[in-house]
């Protein structure tokens, strides 16, 4: 997955295992950059959301693409 600025990710072991078990963290991506890494693999900045979906920190995260999910919010119904 080749993610966007906006879209928010679940990012846990299959990303990279520093985001294993309770380093888990839910992400909204505000840029990718174009600086030159493995392939398969980016950096991204954005945001480590709350539960409630507020922004708690901003992070620069290196990831694998291959490992990312996108968050699918409850409907809540």
């Amino acid at each position: 997955m080749i993610p966007q600025p906006g879209d928010v990710l679940n990012i846990g072991h299959a990303a990279s295992v520093q985001f294993a078990g309770s380093s888990r963290l839910v992400f909204r991506v505000i840029s990718i950059s174009q600086r030159p890494t493995y392939v398969g693999w980016a950096w991204l900045t954005g945001y480590a959301l709350d539960d409630a979906g507020a922004a708690i920190e901003r992070r620069e995260i290196f990831v694998c693409l291959a490992g990312l999910r996108l968050n699918k919010p409850s409907s809540g119904v």
